[in-house]
């Protein structure tokens, strides 16, 4: 256990962060997964956008690398590209 106030804080604060990254994170899953069902290329060029703005903001924020980010940005533009 915490011997320090900061300590106690710093647990609370980690655990805030966490929630919130593993909220965003599925959210993006699912908007990602959501992409990937679209079958209408009109449709998809409008959803890309906000998911790539989505996964842009993980990969900023360290909930994912950035590699990870533009491996799944290149690969959702070939499958929109080729619809």
């Amino acid at each position: 256990m915490a011997n320090h106030k900061s300590a106690l804080k710093r647990i609370r604060s980690n655990e805030a962060k966490r929630l919130r990254n593993k909220y965003q994170h599925k959210t993006t899953r699912n908007a990602i997964r959501g992409l990937r069902e679209v079958e209408k290329k009109a449709e998809a060029t409008k959803l890309i956008p906000s998911v790539f703005s989505m996964i842009d903001k993980l990969a900023k924020r360290n909930v994912i690398h950035k590699n990870k980010a533009a491996n799944l940005k290149s690969g959702l533009q070939v499958k929109v590209n080729n619809l």
